[in-house]
């Protein structure tokens, strides 16, 4: 399960999960366009259409998605950071947030384990401890409160995504 708060200034969302897959496979579903759009998002909620990636310091990406209304809108931003499968830095502007830019880390750090943690049992093995730092609200409030949801239901997915195979459809 994962755990998701905003700092006490209101200026990020932090969060992290453990995933039973080893940091190149969730790097893989973090990256990949072909892969974006099978689980990030839920029916009922929304969903990714399509995912586009020019994954290298200074390139690309956007993601296109649709509500369950059928409202459609988009996230772009720029890979500012790229160090395959540890760690990925880009910029997030969302079609709902008007000029707010703001920037995600993810910190994707190999674990070995074995049995109990004090967040619930584990499989043993191996696996990634996820972290996510999406910062920038500093004067947003409303904005951390929406990503701050937003964030527990992604790294779920994700978690289902890398662990099982689960997708939109699926899950």
């Amino acid at each position: 399960m994962a755990t998701v708060a905003i700092t006490p200034d209101q200026d990020a969302v932090v969060g992290e999960i453990f995933i039973a897959a080893p940091p190149a496979r969730v790097f893989q579903a973090i990256t990949d366009p072909k892969q974006m759009p099978l689980w990030w998002g839920q029916k009922g909620l929304y969903r990714i259409t399509e995912w586009k990636a020019d994954l290298r310091v200074g390139g690309k990406w956007s993601s296109l998605s649709v509500g369950v209304d059928g409202t459609s809108f988009r996230v772009d931003g720029e890979y500012l950071e790229v160090d395959p499968p540890r760690l990925l830095v880009h910029t997030w502007i969302a079609s709902w947030s008007g000029a707010l830019k703001t920037v995600v880390r993810w910190d994707l750090e190999p674990q070995n384990v074995h049995g109990l943690h004090p967040s619930g049992p584990r499989k043993s093995g191996t696996g990634t401890l996820v972290k996510i730092r999406h910062q920038g609200f500093a004067g947003a409030p409303p904005a951390a409160i929406s990503h701050y949801e937003g964030w527990k239901h992604v790294l779920g997915w994700l978690q289902g995504f890398a662990e099982n195979g689960d997708t939109v459809d699926t899950r």
